[in-house]
């Protein structure tokens, strides 16, 4: 039987942390190690217990999960984020995506949906709900990876590479789409990282769905 993947709850409200925990539970390749009632103590947790994914919310009393997610790429903590959350305001995917939050859905999700999403953050996919790439697309570009202009300096290739990270696919993946090594598709994405000055592929996704790039 596959490992399975050990999952962190972080929400300020009790029944929510009940409510997914109760579902995940069922889940065969789905273990929830732990949860947090708002973003310091869900940092504490994630680093007490080396979770594969934090389902964290956004909006909390005291370390936001905004906040939070700073802690824990500060700290170096290796476990994926997915925001859980009832909030749709655009001001809050972008912040939360840029301090390394991998995916973004809402609390109304299908549940199969959401453990779908855990699984994909988990495989190392990026995973924007429809609505929130749609919320992307109207969002003022500030200046992030210097616009579309500095697009222009990506091969076709790299352009093929970016789409693919954008539609959430793996280098692996990517690497069987376009019939190339996975060291080339490292490659490829060092490169796009570079000409776009982003700091990873979460950045690299969000700027791809922006400027209309997705495939």
């Amino acid at each position: 039987m596959a490992e399975r993947i050990r999952v962190l709850l972080v929400d300020d409200h009790q029944v929510v942390r009940r409510g997914l925990r109760t579902f995940l539970e069922v889940q065969d390749d789905i273990e929830v190690v732990g949860e947090a009632s708002d973003g310091a103590e869900g940092v504490a947790r994630a680093e007490e217990l080396r979770p594969d994914v934090v389902l964290m919310d956004v909006k909390m009393p005291g370390t936001d999960g905004i906040e939070a997610l700073r802690r824990l790429r500060d700290l170096g903590n290796p476990a994926r984020v997915l925001i859980v959350t009832s909030f749709t305001e655009q001001r809050t995917v972008i912040p939360a995506l840029r301090a390394g939050a991998k995916g973004y859905v809402y609390k109304d999700i299908d549940p199969d949906a959401l453990a779908g999403a855990i699984r994909s953050v988990h495989a190392g996919h990026v995973l924007l709900q429809p609505e929130v790439a749609g919320a992307l697309l109207t969002q003022d570009d500030h200046g992030s990876g210097g616009g579309t202009g500095r697009g222009s300096t990506l091969t076709e290739r790299e352009r093929e590479v970016l789409g693919l990270i954008a539609d959430g696919r793996s280098n692996r993946e990517i690497a069987r789409a376009l019939v190339l090594s996975e060291k080339t598709v490292k490659t490829h994405v060092s490169n796009i990282l570079m000409k776009l000055d982003l700091a990873d592929r979460t950045q690299a996704a969000l700027w791809a769905v922006r400027h209309g790039m997705t495939t």
